[in-house]
């Protein structure tokens, strides 16, 4: 089959083999799949409204017995460094996110030893007394998985529980590559692929937002790329019909300062034009999964605004604190200001957004301030 056979059946939203993606990615042009990304995009949230975010990631604890190759952030329990964040630290974390106009906690766990479900539940519950209206966003089918384990119940059982003291939406975390020869290699201390999409079945059975994930630029072939992205399609078809399953997906590429992966001799050497075009794979091949992230995070502003035209439609958000990527080499910085101008010059209008991607009007403060297009050029003049 040819490449533009294969568009074609894309753009009909007909499911690819990953036969048929290894084509579009090895002789299609980058221009042929950014435009065919851009359609499918529009297809799935038409217009010119990009949206964005306003949440904050705290880490539970960063001890974790995972041995991820790719994580600096993580320490033994025996370690100096050890910590298990306080309720007293998470009310005024709390506190500036909500001064910010922040409404989502992104709640990064590790696979603690020690910490069984009754921690994580009482932790929700305290979470909720002191902020009712916040979301939280937290843990990751790696934690569900070593919960269970710990306290010999089911995924879903776990699930119920956290959903009961407070849990909203289940992150994509620990997804890396859903293929166990890379997993027993990067993080071999994690559940296998099965176990990462088995959670993620009963997160859906329970009608839990989720969200699903990629690392790129380690130790992946672009076949396991492409057969991780046919799992989550594959899941995303068994969902109930009445429930949103995986709402996004993000890719981001794998930082690799100072890690063992880069003691090893892995280095990240994704190019912008790679990472677009494989943001043009992703809404290619993921034809039901409505909205696309662009990492600037971790590829940058510029070549995140290029995704914006090649499928992508999120940005992500500000992330007013993040450790485990920063840690590992991942620089980039914005604010309210600074993400919705990227999306303006991109030739977009900047669209805040909540955890169900629902449209909402941005906070009355300052610091997350909503411009006019001719505001956000003018200020860009002045500096």
């Amino acid at each position: 089959m040819q490449v533009k056979e294969i568009l074609k059946k894309a753009l009909n939203l007909e499911p690819l083999t990953l036969e048929e993606g290894l084509i579009l990615y090895t002789k299609a042009s980058t221009s042929d799949l950014m435009y065919v990304g851009y359609r499918l995009r529009n297809f799935h949230v038409p217009g010119k409204k990009v949206t964005w975010q306003i949440d904050r990631n705290v880490n539970i604890t960063n001890v974790c017995v995972s041995g991820c190759k790719f994580c600096n952030f993580h320490c033994t329990l025996n370690s100096d460094s050890a910590y298990i964040t306080s309720i007293a630290e998470y009310k005024l974390k709390i506190e500036e996110l909500l001064k910010y106009g922040g409404d989502q906690l992104l709640l990064q766990g590790g696979l603690h030893p020690k910490l069984g479900l009754d921690f994580y539940k009482n932790l929700f519950k305290q979470i909720k007394e002191v902020a009712p209206s916040v979301k939280l966003h937290a843990l990751g089918p790696p934690e569900i998985a070593f919960i269970a384990r710990k306290e010999k119940m089911s995924y879903r059982e776990v699930l119920e529980h956290l959903i009961e003291a407070g849990l909203d939406s289940l992150p994509g975390a620990g997804a890396e590559i859903l293929v166990d020869r890379v997993r027993k290699q990067i993080s071999p201390g994690k559940p296998d692929s099965q176990a990462w999409l088995d959670v993620m079945a009963e997160a859906h059975k329970l009608g839990l937002i989720t969200s699903a994930t990629m690392m790129i630029g380690h130790i992946e072939t672009i076949e396991e790329r492409l057969e991780h992205l046919i799992k989550l399609r594959d899941l995303q078809s068994r969902k109930p019909k009445d429930v949103p399953g995986f709402l996004n997906f993000i890719v981001w590429t794998f930082q690799d300062k100072g890690t063992k992966l880069e003691n090893e001799g892995v280095k990240n050497r994704v190019s912008a034009e790679e990472y677009v075009r494989t943001i043009a794979l992703s809404r290619i091949m993921l034809n039901n999964i409505p909205n696309i992230q662009a990492s600037w995070l971790t590829v940058g502003v510029e070549t995140a605004q290029l995704c914006l035209h090649a499928g992508a439609n999120d940005f992500g958000s500000i992330m007013i604190e993040e450790n485990v990527v920063s840690s590992a080499g991942a620089k980039y910085k914005m604010d309210a200001y600074g993400i919705q101008k990227a999306i303006v010059d991109a030739g977009f209008i900047p669209q805040l957004r909540n955890q169900k991607y629902e449209h909402i009007l941005l906070p009355d403060c300052e610091f997350s301030k909503i411009y006019s297009i001719e505001e956000l050029k003018g200020k860009a003049k002045g500096q």
